[in-house]
């Protein structure tokens, strides 16, 4: 008998739990695969709860939740035996928790609405529920490389890993003046929504342009405040591509790394990032008090009973700055892709910046992720696919392809394995019985 290697996961959100129930299902097959173990600081799938700082959990899910852990249900992994994997990864669909939970027909009824991200949260926890999903409580404080090992470090342990998965976007707390209560984070406005208080001001500003801002402005629709300007840079609100055409870049990235560079960066613009959805856009074209300022905040101060902003904005080549003041600011320019990178101890940037062949930033990471979704020339394996939209498809940082994502981390070669379709392969070939 071999020891599995182990695939450390950080947070226990969707990706998480869309691995740890392709790796159980795939055992459950009788083919080898690593032991998963999820490490969270929280709660299973908190970001989608109060809990979590990113919601208040009684918004509307954004994604399709039939795009659930198994999405697209074409997994690749088992030659011969694709088909039988799929239907076990249907035991964890969307609805067959609808079904497990009786909910099934009323959702029909209703039209086949979008879930809180409440009740997204809930069927996530069935999920890891229903395949003994490993968790470890804690923090992950430093991460450190022993050999050809990860060293994951808490406050109460050292979890040892053959790969490390980083999944979830960071921490919602913080704001560009974190001490002023003029200008509230993330997780405050949430905190401030989840207690239903109420916001009274006059001018509030609203920072970025993508998903996390349009949610709070759908909340602050209900607020009494005079005008609210969005701040972002582009140059206007535009509206996710949501037809078939947009929807199959998330969903079959097949033809991605045949468009150059320059075309993924604009598909990634019209599409993902600094857009928002149809829903949000219809509720802010009703709204009169919504108004929207081009620019990047360069600098803020609270002056004379106001926040002062100062935006930059590129006007023809040249640099042009304005000042403008509100009452409330609320930063929501979303999460931090790189939010990680303060975990890694010396030897881990070396070992990176070794891999890389250059400094370590967040484009040398984005242009380096692989099929695998991990880092390119980095042994042991680091998947990191909230940065893999640039080289693998838009759909990998988000929910739009949960189970081609658990395909291509599970497929990896690990330090101490051969891939699942070499080793499944071989098993067939030699006759040899299922466990």
């Amino acid at each position: 008998m071999t020891t599995e290697p182990t695939l450390a996961v950080i947070g226990a959100g969707p990706k998480a739990i869309a691995v740890a129930a392709k790796a159980a299902e795939l055992r459950g097959m009788g083919v080898d695969v690593p032991d998963v173990v999820v490490i969270e600081r929280s709660t299973v799938a908190a970001n989608w709860q109060a809990v979590g700082g990113w919601t208040d959990g009684q918004h509307r899910l954004g994604t399709g939740p039939e795009k659930d852990v198994g999405f697209p249900y074409r997994s690749s992994l088992v030659p011969r035996r694709n088909a039988e994997l799929d239907e076990r990864m249907m035991r964890h669909s969307w609805q067959s928790y609808l079904i497990a939970s009786a909910q099934f027909a009323e959702w029909v009824d209703r039209g086949r609405p979008a879930p809180t991200h409440c009740g997204w949260s809930r069927y996530l926890r069935w999920v890891a529920d229903n395949v003994g999903m490993s968790v470890i409580a804690g923090e992950v404080q430093r991460i450190s490389v022993d050999g050809q090992r990860w060293e994951l470090h808490t406050a109460g342990r050292t979890v040892p890993a053959d790969g490390v998965m980083i999944t979830g976007p960071g921490q919602a707390g913080r704001s560009i003046l974190p001490h002023d209560p003029r200008v509230l984070s993330i997780a405050q406005f949430w905190e401030r929504a989840a207690r239903n208080e109420l916001i009274a001001a006059e001018r509030v500003a609203v920072i970025g342009g993508g998903e996390t801002a349009a949610s709070m402005l759908n909340e602050l629709f209900r607020h009494r405040v005079s005008t609210i300007t969005v701040i972002s840079p582009q140059v206007t609100l535009f509206t996710r591509g949501e037809s078939f055409f947009e929807n199959t870049l998330f969903s079959d990235p097949t033809h991605w790394s045949s468009l150059t560079t320059a075309e993924r960066r604009d598909a990634l613009a019209r599409t993902d990032r600094g857009v928002f959805s149809a829903r949000v856009q219809d509720a802010l074209l009703a709204d009169d008090r919504i108004r929207h300022l081009r620019g990047r905040v360069a600098h803020a101060v609270a002056r004379e009973e106001r926040i002062r902003l100062t935006l930059s904005t590129d006007r023809g080549g040249e640099r042009l700055e304005t000042v403008h003041g509100f009452d409330l600011v609320i930063d929501g320019s979303g999460a931090d892709s790189m939010w990680f990178v303060s975990l890694f101890a010396d030897d881990v940037r070396d070992l990176l910046e070794l891999g890389l062949g250059r400094p370590l930033t967040g484009d040398a990471l984005q242009e380096s992720i692989g099929h695998d979704l991990a880092v390119a020339g980095v042994e042991p394996k680091l998947f990191l696919p909230g940065l893999a939209g640039l080289t693998q498809g838009p759909g990998f940082p988000n929910l739009s392809c949960l189970g081609l994502l658990s395909d291509r981390v599970l497929g990896a070669r690990y330090a101490r394995q051969d891939t699942l379709s070499d080793r499944s392969t071989r098993r067939t070939h030699e006759h040899q019985p299922v466990r």
